[in-house]
């Protein structure tokens, strides 16, 4: 199962990878409705989620209540995909020395007794992989209505085929 997981990771990481290189540092600021994430938010987001993998691993959970979410501060593109290649290096190390008889522990999100997931720790890594690719669709229609060329995810997108 690691082995699988891992390759995974890799195949992602590497459109992740592309998506998050053409986020334009002068428009950080900008988002699509007053209810959605800013686009630096949502990139940075998407940074830090391979990260995840090893806070599940390493952990039973994470309880908002107990450790608020504080995202990492991010200036520009550089600084966002340099972010993006700490947490894809921890969690994929962490990954990789995982121990696989832990994968059937239980893990829970929650914030206090608000309990939003309560899954193993194998689910909740393919969720984190799910929440990036999520994520990164979200984060390409926001780039499509700045008419930013999108790169493709699993095949070529309309602006490789010049449509």
């Amino acid at each position: 199962m690691i082995n699988a997981l891992l390759k995974e990771m890799d195949y992602e990481a590497a459109t992740t990878r592309k998506m998050l290189s053409i986020v334009p540092s002068d428009k950080f600021d900008w988002q699509p409705h007053p209810k959605s994430m800013t686009i630096k938010q949502l990139a940075t987001h998407i940074a830090e989620l391979p990260g995840w993998v090893s806070m599940t691993l390493h952990t039973d959970g994470l309880d908002f209540e107990v450790t608020p979410y504080q995202q990492v501060e991010v200036n520009n593109t550089p600084e966002l995909l340099d972010y993006f290649e700490r947490t894809l290096t921890d969690g994929r190390a962490s990954l990789a020395n995982a121990d696989e008889n832990s994968f059937d522990n239980e893990w829970t999100l929650s914030s206090g007794e608000q309990v939003f997931v309560r899954c193993t720790k194998a689910e909740m890594i393919r969720s984190s992989y799910s929440q990036i690719v999520h994520h990164r669709a979200q984060l390409g229609v926001c780039l499509r209505l700045l008419n930013v060329p999108i790169p493709g995810s699993y095949g070529p997108s309309a602006d490789e085929q010049g449509k």
